[in-house]
């Protein structure tokens, strides 16, 4: 493992030029490669934040990426279960969902969460495309637990739709329900939905947004926030169940994605300023990266030949 990145400070205009040819390796590694983001917490409440981080996805897709953004919606569940005087309930980090309250997260999800995300992208051009994971069998699932409702486990991915989508040039933004093997539809985990379409659409990352800086060895110790670590790594700390019951989720969907052929997987605070450019597109990062092996570990750690001419050709500036 390793700990955290030292922080930068704000860049003078000569900084500011390395910084961009600090960016071209990153950039050219990551063209024409699938990025998979899942978007939530309170980057995606704050609709400042909202619209800064559909414009960074905007500008990795003009740079070359194929982004697709995966996305639940607790907040606005909540708020729209207690409009309806309807329970919320957990059990084991899980929602409980009643028959009565998937037809909210129905609505809240596909029919507003859904819809603003691809208004705020859309801002930018025609380029996002919204889909209810129950579209074209996007995510089917089954019951997890009966104890828990509607919580669906998902057992298949309709990769083919999503990457006709993204080889038409949109990117598409998937709300996190999904239809079930019965019929009826399922309310998925959104991180572990992130998880699952990465491995099937082969991606080359999966990213988690969420509210704190990253994976931490201790939360109440800020210093040991984990800037690098292996999938070994993580499976080892599932196993000793020493990891934050929040953080859970992504941790098992990280490990599921790199499994299956995802290269990396990032866990990055989204009400960091432009955090999705910083870490995809510069040596120092923001959050915490699970690397497939150790092969990739030490292959992110050694300077890329454009990193090195970078640093010659902005010697005198």
């Amino acid at each position: 493992m390793k700990y955290a990145r030292d922080s930068r400070p704000a860049r003078s205009n000569e900084e500011t030029a390395k910084l961009l040819f600090e960016a071209l390796p990153w950039i050219k590694n990551l063209t024409g490669k699938t990025v998979v983001i899942k978007y939530g917490g309170a980057a995606m409440v704050d609709p400042r934040l909202r619209a800064d981080v559909m414009s960074d996805i905007v500008l990795l897709k003009i740079i070359g990426m194929k982004p697709v953004i995966v996305h639940g919606g607790g907040k606005d569940i909540n708020a729209a279960l207690a409009h309806y005087d309807i329970p919320v309930e957990f059990k084991d980090g899980q929602r409980v969902t009643s028959e009565t309250a998937m037809e909210v997260v129905r609505q809240v999800l596909v029919g507003k969460v859904n819809e603003d995300l691809v208004t705020a992208v859309n801002a930018h051009g025609n380029l996002a495309v919204g889909v209810a994971g129950a579209d074209a069998g996007t995510i089917v699932a089954e019951q997890l637990d009966p104890a828990l409702g509607r919580v669906g486990k998902i057992c298949r991915i309709n990769a083919d739709y999503l990457d006709s989508l993204m080889d038409n040039d949109y990117i598409p933004v998937v709300a996190t329900v999904a239809r079930g093997v019965d019929g009826g539809f399922y309310n998925i985990n959104a991180d572990v939905a992130a998880g699952h379409i990465a491995a099937a659409v082969r991606a080359h990352k999966v990213i988690f947004l969420t509210d704190v800086d990253g994976l931490y060895e201790d939360f109440d110790d800020k210093e040991s926030l984990i800037s690098n670590m292996t999938l070994d790594e993580v499976e080892a700390m599932l196993a000793d169940g020493k990891v934050d019951r929040g953080m859970i989720p992504k941790l098992e969907s990280c490990a599921h994605a790199l499994r299956a052929g995802v290269f990396r997987a990032h866990i990055i605070n989204g009400t960091t300023p432009h955090a999705l450019l910083l870490e995809l597109l510069t040596d120092s990062g923001v959050g915490t990266v699970v690397h497939s092996t150790q092969v990739a570990y030490e292959q992110d750690t050694q300077p890329h030949p454009l990193t090195q001419l970078a640093a010659r050709l902005t010697e005198n500036i």
